[in-house]
């Protein structure tokens, strides 16, 4: 796969996610946030498996046990996330959520240096903070009080940023991106069940009235963009993927455009163009300068 193919698999990743913020929020006027955690990746699992055990059995190598500890660990940060943003949206706004979320794209590049000392192409910083003030533009531009809910959701931006980080530190090196996605997966769903039997109340009915929400997030948000994210990471570096999956603020716009008959104001406008320019940004400008390097 060329890199620029697996941007487009970022890029796609992004909208998927962008169009299910929805289904996340609304479902919790049904179902409490981990029993939608679990259900969530157990659906995603299921929706993955086949593919997974299609991947092994025409892989060269079987998976050795550090593959599986890494796949576990990606598991827990996934889940870390996950289930921090899902508590963190009973209280926060959608505007809150949605920007604080965001800071992933900064995020990636910082503890890439403070944890590995690895440092991103120059562009990397303008590109991510552009994208961040994007997200801030498009979601209004104006944090409320920030709750209990934001400070939570400002963690599960750490969590995600730490779970791309390691997708491309450890999880790619295996080979097995589907098979990765599928552990993490039910490490998500296990970890979600412990926690919704031992601390939550969950009716049967609730579960069915939350159905469509649980089945998209399911099924398209996590089954889908989760492993299209896994795979796209292959070929791109971390904070190159944080930027490209930052498209999901602009593609939620778009949606809401498109299916809610939302209108964007002057300023959302503003933000849409900052991403856009940022992701065409951290493409273009490393390619153009090592193309000019190697000219003579």
């Amino acid at each position: 796969m060329t890199h620029g193919r697996a941007n487009v698999l970022l890029l796609l990743a992004g909208a998927i996610w962008g169009f299910g913020f929805v289904a996340q929020s609304t479902a919790m006027a049904s179902v409490k946030p981990f029993m939608f955690v679990a259900i969530r990746f157990f659906l995603a699992a299921l929706t993955v498996a086949p593919l997974a055990f299609r991947e092994a059995k025409n892989a060269r190598q079987s998976l050795t046990g550090q593959d599986y500890f890494g796949f576990v660990f990606i598991g827990l940060l996934l889940f870390s996330g996950a289930a921090l943003q899902q508590v963190g949206m009973v209280t926060s706004s959608v505007t809150n959520a949605g920007f604080l979320t965001g800071l992933y794209v900064v995020m990636v590049p910082v503890l890439g240096v403070f944890l590995f000392r690895q440092w991103p192409h120059p562009v990397v910083w303008p590109c991510a903070i552009t994208a961040l003030a994007g997200i801030y533009l498009l979601s209004g531009g104006r944090l409320d009080g920030l709750t209990i809910g934001d400070w939570l959701i400002v963690g599960c931006a750490v969590f995600w940023a730490l779970q791309i980080i390691f997708i491309n530190r450890i999880g790619i090196q295996s080979g097995r991106p589907i098979m990765l996605c599928l552990v993490q997966y039910l490490v998500c769903g296990a970890l979600g069940l412990i926690v919704t039997l031992t601390t939550e109340r969950n009716e049967l009915f609730s579960i069915i009235a939350a159905g469509p929400e649980l089945i998209f997030a399911g099924v398209l948000s996590s089954g889908v963009g989760f492993t299209l994210q896994a795979v796209g990471q292959r070929f791109t570096t971390a904070p190159q993927a944080a930027i490209m999956l930052s498209s999901e603020a602009l593609f939620a716009a778009i949606f809401g455009i498109i299916l809610l008959g939302e209108r964007l104001t002057l300023q959302g406008i503003v933000g849409c163009g900052l991403i856009f320019a940022s992701m065409i940004a951290v493409e273009l400008i490393p390619l153009l300068r090592n193309r000019a390097a190697v000219t003579p």
